[in-house]
This record gives C-alpha cells, sequence and structure tokens, in this order.
C-alpha cells in the first residue's frame, strides 16, 4: 500500500486532444521523464481496440519505469492489453466485477464525488480513490460540483485508502494537496496541454518523491 502511495503524487491523464501535437506515446514518455509516477490512458471516444493499441504502446514506452499504467473505464481494454490496472467511474461497472475481471494483483482505482460513495468504497476490492473534481475543468465537461481543498479534506478523511486528488489542479497547489491529506494529485491540462511534458512535469518539483513547498 505504501508504493501506491507514492506512485499517486503526480497521476497523469492522458487528453487525446491536448496530446495532439506531439501524439499521446511522446507526451507519456517525455512527462515520465519529468517526473510523473503514474499514467492513466483517458480516451472517452476511442473503440476497445483503439484503446488496447494505444495501450499497447504505452506498456513499450513505460517499460522500465517502474511507472504504471491504468486504462480509464475500459477493464476490457486494461485485460486484453496487460495493464497494470483500470480506472471507473461511479456509472460504470461495478467494482466487484471489475475486480473479477481485472484480477487479485491488478490495481483498481474508483472516481469519488460525495461522502457517501466513499464511505461506500471497499478497501478490500478498491485499491484508491479519485476524490474530486477540487475545481471545475474543461477536459471532463459532465463533472460534479467541485469540493475545493476544504471538500477534499474531508472526503480523504472518511477511508484508509489511497487518495489522489481529481480536478483542474496546477502545480501551485501542490501543498494544499497534501495538506488535505490526500496522497497524491492528477493531472491533464498542466502537462498534456503544455509545449515540454517534460518541463512540465519538473515544475512539480520534489511533488513525485513526496515533498512538499
Amino acid at each position: 500500500m505504501t508504493a501506491l502511495r507514492t506512485r499517486l503524487r503526480l497521476y497523469l491523464v492522458t487528453d487525446p486532444e491536448l496530446c495532439q501535437q506531439a501524439g499521446v506515446v511522446a507526451t507519456v514518455r517525455r512527462a515520465v521523464a519529468g517526473g510523473v509516477t503514474m499514467v492513466q490512458l483517458r480516451d472517452k471516444h476511442a473503440t476497445t481496440a483503439q484503446r488496447i493499441e494505444c495501450a499497447i504502446a504505452l506498456r513499450t514506452a513505460l517499460r522500465g519505469t517502474d511507472v504504471p499504467l491504468i486504462i480509464n473505464d475500459d477493464v476490457t481494454a486494461a485485460v486484453a492489453a496487460k495493464a497494470d490496472g483500470a480506472h471507473i467511474g461511479q456509472g460504470d461497472i461495478s467494482p466487484a466485477k471489475a475486480r473479477a475481471m481485472l484480477g487479485a494483483d491488478k490495481i483498481l482505482g474508483l472516481s469519488c464525488e460525495t461522502a457517501q460513495t466513499v464511505r461506500d468504497a471497499d478497501p478490500a476490492v478498491v485499491d484508491y480513490l479519485g476524490l474530486g473534481p477540487v475545481f471545475g475543468t474543461a477536459t471532463k465537461a459532465d463533472h460534479a460540483q467541485p469540493v475545493g481543498f476544504d471538500g477534499l479534506a474531508q472526503l480523504v478523511a472518511l477511508s484508509s485508502l489511497p487518495s489522489v486528488a481529481i480536478g483542474g489542479l496546477k502545480a501551485n497547489h501542490i501543498k494544499a494537496v497534501l495538506g488535505s491529506g490526500a496522497d497524491g494529485m492528477a493531472v491533464v491540462s498542466a502537462i498534456c496541454g503544455q509545449p515540454d511534458p517534460e518541463a512540465a512535469a519538473r515544475a512539480f518539483d520534489g511533488f513525485a518523491a513526496g515533498q512538499s513547498r
């Protein structure tokens, strides 16, 4: 569990449109060189076959880095591509079914936006929680009402599971994220939308190593 908490520190969620210029694989490779500790492949408009193809390419790019690859929503793709795990939302496949498909040795993350969904998350099934959104974000048009850092801290306190803050977060939010008790932060446009993903990741300073500033 400690290893997972460390890997959640700087969690990159890909966006195919923001990564369009360099491509998802090249963006991820450069971001990991800059300090990203976990990668989630998220492409809401891709087919399962397309996600599998991209995930396999990402696995190759991540080989030797010890950075886990997680697939958003599509557990079938995660299994077929032999990814390190999957991340699901409240409206997706149930955590129990996702766990059955993934097996016991894979990582399973669950998005939680309310106190009740955090309480309902079973530590015997789910490995970590994605909590938020902290702020509104253009990369997820259907997000729930933002909770802010006070709301984030309240959600973190309700579960013993590792957690990652999500929703509109940038490098200047590091101190507040750590102060909430969350183990890390998930970012999209702060890295994917930048001309130099490696430099953008490095802007998070020593956060990947657990240091606040």
